[in-house]
């Protein structure tokens, strides 16, 4: 008996071990492979890196120029294009565990590998030789350093693998993670705007992991641009993007120059073959993130078998499939099956509320691929709206200027194009066809501005009807109210409209200032905040009583100056970022005690400066840094979100990212300065560029790019010629 108790103790020990291997190692075996990039084509790149590492790339066409920006961007952050990689092929559980499998799931749910299936083969061909080659770029990177790479069978990637990653990430910029996550959940929809709404009152509003775009609550950008009469010199454009400083959105600089005419300075995300906002020698453009109502939700009728759903009288059969998400836990990465539906009105989900059906703006389409690189080649405003017009970039506002003198602001949407008699607010029938609209409005309903009489435009992720000052603004009548362009301001806004409309002339001195500006307006979220501490009875709690005090006395900066300004920081956050979700404001008196053992915890006081408790930190390694910030949550000057690190020091990892800062004056050539909050290589901490912007970016300073070749070259730290000539030998033998 005890020989065969033996013997099935060793059993099951191989059993396990089998089972524990098989767990280990399954994951890149069951993925399919790409397809291999053509093998035949020869890229060459230069690559010169200037004083900040910031790659200049240089090729005979655009082709090899795109082979270059993914050779220098993979030397720079091979770790986070992995990532993006990875989402791109349903694989990043495999990496990321149950974080990555909710993106995974998305994926899924999207049909992003099928969009890109059916939509890249009807790009133009040199767009799809742009991709083909950026994968080349990838592939080489990864042979030569494959001691970097995170997940087995990952590459090489294929063009379309590139495209994949643009359908799965576009629809969260405009806030798709808003309606999914809840949906998933079983928890109530929110509508973005408006009043609340039976089955669209407040929620939690579960955001999707960042990588995919910017999360709900931090959302966020500035714009600015000053035509030369109001300048009294140059066209001024200020690109100030806000996303996260680290992973799959973090903005990457880079400038591109090929023989083929295309010549841009500027940054893209990880996993592009190109700029997404920045400038070339005559026009240039940047993006805040818009919040229109690009996503509608149906509550379909189901049979009893939960397999059908009603339409306009009959029943249909509802898409269905099983996919396997890879989720790490460990050393072991476990198989979890999950089935994902569809209907004509879109992905589907079902909860114990019901099934529900979305329909979103540029759904299924992915003619953004080609729509960037024609940006970048635009000449004239004229070929620039051109562009736009086609509506294939699905939701981002666009504010431009150029040497002529232009500018514009551009409420760039593919908003659905609805029928009127519907409630668009609302959860609509999804057993009337009625309701399935089809495509987006025309170009020419959305608001735009063209060289406004004020001779400014401004953008912070508020209302297009407050841009451009007094009697140049457009009216909220001008577009029907189905089109769901939102009515909100921030405080950003609220202080760059007021700033912009006091100034007499907005040079170079002046837009630095209301740039870099920390204060609040008393009005909103603000306003209420304050009148409701103010309004607390804390005549028994001495120490929240000390807190309110302070707190009636604050100058509404978040320059770092005022005795108040640590406490405010983190109080005011919390009722941003309510007020950007539409959820209740917060409980006053809990945030205040919140805020107040923050402080006397880590402090021992209130009125610790704020330079003590904010900070930009990043490190560890020779190169790390550790920083005091200014700004604050919604502030022009923004320093948004943050991590509290143990020692309570609130270490930032969003606001204020990539700033550019573009003039071009008559007869002269286009000339920009820009800064990063670390450096051009951010994931390398043996690089002297992992944080070497750091101290100017706190001190609100600029560094110069080099845009045109000879800056470059009298400037260049390093210069190198890339080619994929030897690979292709190799896979050729």
């Amino acid at each position: 008996m005890r020989k065969w108790t033996g013997r099935l103790s060793w059993l099951l020990l191989a059993l396990a071990l089998v089972i524990f291997v098989a767990l280990a190692t399954w994951e890149p075996f069951f993925t399919a492979p790409s397809d291999t990039p053509d093998t035949n084509r020869t890229y060459r790149a230069e690559i010169v890196r200037d004083e900040f590492g910031v790659p200049h790339i240089y090729g005979a066409t655009d082709p090899d120029v795109a082979y270059g920006v993914a050779i220098a961007h993979a030397e720079d952050d091979f770790f986070t294009l992995q990532d993006v990689v990875a989402m791109a092929r349903g694989r990043y559980g495999a990496i990321a565990g149950e974080d990555g499998a909710q993106v995974d799931y998305v994926y899924h749910l999207l049909d992003a590998r099928g969009t890109a299936e059916r939509e890249y083969p009807n790009q133009p061909a040199d767009t799809r030789a742009l991709f083909e080659a950026y994968a080349a770029g990838l592939n080489q990177y990864a042979a030569a350093h494959p001691e970097e790479v995170k997940l087995g069978n990952l590459f090489p990637v294929s063009g379309l693998d590139v495209a994949t990653g643009f359908a799965l990430r576009q629809p969260f910029f405009f806030g798709l993670n808003n309606v999914i996550g809840p949906l998933v959940a079983g928890e109530d929809l929110a509508p973005e705007y408006g009043p609340a709404i039976p089955d669209r009152r407040t929620a939690s509003r579960r955001a999707l992991p960042l990588q995919l775009g910017e999360d709900g609550a931090l959302a966020g950008s500035n714009a600015f641009a000053i035509a030369p009469e109001k300048s009294g010199g140059p066209t001024i454009l200020v690109s100030n993007a806000h996303q996260p400083w680290r992973g799959g959105v973090a903005w990457y600089e880079l400038v591109v120059e090929s023989g083929e005419g295309w010549h841009y300075a500027g940054a893209n995300f990880p996993g592009s073959p190109y700029p997404f906002l920045g400038h070339n020698e005559v026009l240039g453009w940047t993006n805040t993130v818009n919040r229109p109502d690009m996503v509608d939700v149906y509550r379909l009728v189901m049979d009893d078998s939960g397999t059908r759903y009603r339409l306009d009288g009959e029943w249909r059969d509802l898409e269905s499939r099983t996919v396997t998400l890879p989720v790490r836990f460990g050393p072991v990465t476990l198989p979890i099956r999950r089935t994902v539906h569809r209907s004509v009105h879109g992905q589907v989900i079902k909860n114990d509320r019901g099934t529900f059906a979305i329909r979103y703006g540029g759904m299924g389409r992915l003619d953004s691929l080609d729509a960037y690189y024609r940006l970048n080649k635009a000449q004239s405003l004229t070929e620039w709206q051109e562009i736009l017009a086609r509506m294939a970039v699905p939701s981002t506002n666009f504010i431009y200027g150029d040497r002529a003198g232009n500018i514009a602001y551009v409420y760039n949407a593919a908003i659905p194009d609805r029928p009127q008699g519907y409630d668009w607010r609302g959860i609509l029938p999804g057993d009337d066809s009625g309701a399935i609209w089809q495509g987006p409005v025309s170009y020419e309903a959305i608001p735009k501005y063209v060289n406004p009489a004020s001779g400014w435009l401004m953008n912070a992720n508020n209302t297009p009807f407050v841009a451009a000052g007094p009697g140049s603004d457009l009216s909220p009548d001008s577009v029907p109210p189905e089109m769901g362009v939102e009515l909100k301001m921030t405080n950003r806004a609220r202080r760059a409209w007021k700033l912009m409309s006091e100034a007499d002339t907005i040079d170079r001195a002046t837009l630095e200032r209301i740039k870099y500006d920390t204060g609040y307006e008393r009005s909103g979220y603000v306003a209420k905040l304050l009148d409701d501490i103010a309004g607390l009875d804390l005549r028994t709690e001495p120490e929240l009583a000390e807190a309110q005090a302070l707190l009636a006395d604050w100058d509404r900066t978040s320059d770092g100056i005022g005795e108040a300004d640590s406490l405010a920081l983190l109080l005011l956050r919390e009722f941003m970022s309510a007020e950007y979700q539409n959820k209740p404001a917060p409980d006053p008196r809990e945030e205040l005690e919140l805020a107040v053992d923050h402080l006397t915890t880590y402090f021992g006081r209130l009125d610790v400066p704020m330079s003590e408790v904010l900070r930009l930190r990043q490190g560890p390694g020779r190169y790390s840094v550790d920083l005091p910030l200014d700004g604050g949550s919604d502030t022009l000057r923004a320093s948004t979100s943050w991590d509290v690190d143990d020692d309570g020091r609130l270490a930032v990892r969003h606001g204020d990212s990539f700033i550019q800062w573009v003039e071009w004056l008559p007869g002269e050539r286009v000339s920009s300065r820009s800064i990063q909050p670390f450096g051009a290589a951010t994931t390398r901490p043996e690089s002297p560029h992992f944080a070497d912007q750091s101290a100017l970016f706190v001190r609100h300073q600029l560094k110069p790019v080099h845009f045109w070749r000879d800056d470059v070259l009298a400037n260049a730290a390093s210069r190198k010629t890339v080619t994929n000539s030897a690979t292709r030998r190799m896979v050729e033998r």
